[in-house]
């Protein structure tokens, strides 16, 4: 169990505050009388800790056995992989990235420094996703077992520019720059796109989100003056093209086969989904047999722990500054893209994601973010310029569990004033809004935005 992370008492304790705390919830009431129902923003999975722990509980409604399970995930998530030959844990690369999910995904929450690039050419693969790169396929691995060579080393400079706000207040923007200093042959027309990992709480309310729910947003959203979309990607245990709903991209259609792509790509462990190598045919193969290095019990077992992960419990909801935040974000127009509510469907087997209220700020869409952010590089139907809105919640405690921000796709935002001025495209005119607030509205938004 991750330090700071409930056992099944205090897991009690939490669902028994969760149901008293909810029974006064049921309206947006001011003052003493509680919070509003919005400071549920994982409905009854929402927990109340705003610790360095606070991504890392478990949901507290579980039953035993669901926490059980969710238990068993938990340590397959922190589990630390080894080269084979190993009697445990062996499987590591050859060439990999990170050799533990846990070590990308820190505390459960977003990448604190380390980072990988996805690769391809042009055109598309079998299933319209995007073509491998011959002799390094989609991911750069830049770490590599003993006695392998790893496919690249990468180094990080960046860019700045400065922009000026309302009231002359100035901001330094900065993009990454990468130096790919590539192993053999350098690859032709090779396509990069730089990633920070994302939080993993809250996957199993976003899976459970009923596409029919997704798909109608999408309809509204051009008369809010966006145009978001899905993306339609190949699902490997369904064998059919689905909704997209995860990564950056919204490329991955399930936290299953995002547990066993981050398996597989970031780790070099072959699992069920994906049972032959990354690096093979490429000079790294090592020629050992493919066979899945974990079995498909660890490999739900992790899916299922991010699935039941609670949600962190909004902070100050009452705070007049944070309230006048909340409406200047909702006028700005960026409530349009980060859609405050959703409603869980049925999810069978797991009632306690099940018919929740979630307010996770995001449509799970596709949309146009312009060339600020334009990484070049097509994923399904996302294009170039597009970008999945991420969710928000648990956002205001991403420097407490992770410190210093690094927000947007490739980290490059230090703070939220700087996330909002990276928008483009579809949302450039909400982010120029914003940039014309006087400073303390600005402050107010901020503000807003740390309650989350």
């Amino acid at each position: 169990m991750r330090p700071g992370s409930f056992g099944l008492g205090a897991a009690v304790l939490t669902a028994l505050a969760l149901a008293l705390l909810a029974s006064s919830c049921g309206k947006d009431v001011p003052g003493p009388a509680g919070p509003p129902a919005e400071a549920l923003s994982g409905g009854a999975t929402t927990v109340f800790d705003a610790s360095s722990g606070a991504y890392s509980q478990p949901a507290p409604n579980l039953s035993a056995d669901n926490l059980a399970l969710h238990e068993n995930g938990d340590a397959a998530f922190e589990r630390k992989f080894v080269s084979a030959p190993a009697p445990r844990f062996g499987g590591l690369g050859p060439v990999f990235n990170q050799d533990a999910c846990e070590n990308c995904h820190v505390g459960d929450g977003r990448g604190d420094g380390s980072r990988l690039i996805r690769l391809s050419v042009a055109g598309t693969d079998e299933h319209g996703g995007p073509e491998p790169v011959p002799g390094f396929g989609g991911q750069l691995q830049d770490r590599a077992v003993f006695g392998v060579s790893p496919e690249a080393s990468v180094t990080v400079s960046w860019e700045t520019h400065t922009v000026t706000l309302a009231g002359g207040a100035e901001v330094e923007l900065r993009r990454p720059v990468f130096q790919i200093d590539w192993n053999g042959t350098t690859p032709a027309g090779v396509l990069t796109s730089s990633r920070v990992a994302p939080a993993v709480f809250g996957m199993g309310l976003l899976e459970a989100v009923p596409e029919s729910e997704i798909l109608s947003r999408a309809a509204e959203e051009p008369a809010m003056g966006v145009s978001g979309r899905p993306n339609r990607v190949w699902d490997v245990s369904a064998h059919a093209t689905v909704l997209g709903r995860f990564g950056w991209k919204a490329n991955e259609p399930t936290v299953l086969q995002q547990a066993a792509d981050a398996y597989h790509q970031d780790m070099g462990i072959t699992n069920p989904v994906r049972p032959v190598e990354a690096c093979a045919g490429q000079p790294q193969d090592d020629g050992r047999p493919d066979d899945p290095e974990i079995d498909r019990e660890t490999l739900e077992a992790t899916a299922f722990y991010a699935r039941t992960l609670g949600v962190p419990a909004r902070r100050n909801v009452n705070d007049p500054e944070v309230r006048r935040g909340k409406a200047l974000f909702t006028s700005a127009g960026c409530a349009s893209c980060h859609n405050p509510a959703y409603r869980t469907g049925n999810v069978p087997g797991l009632p306690e994601i099940s018919n929740q209220t979630i307010f996770p700020y995001t449509d799970l869409l596709l949309h146009d973010m312009g060339d600020g952010l334009a990484d070049g590089r097509p994923d399904y139907e996302a294009g170039p310029r597009e970008w999945r809105t991420a969710p928000l919640w648990g956002i205001g405690l991403l420097e407490t569990v992770n410190g210093p921000m690094q927000l947007l796709h490739d980290g490059r935002a230090r703070t939220f004033m700087e996330a909002i001025l990276w928008h483009g495209g579809e949302a450039r005119a909400a982010r120029d809004r914003v940039s014309a607030m006087p400073a303390d509205d600005r402050e107010a938004l901020v503000a807003f935005l740390k309650s989350l």
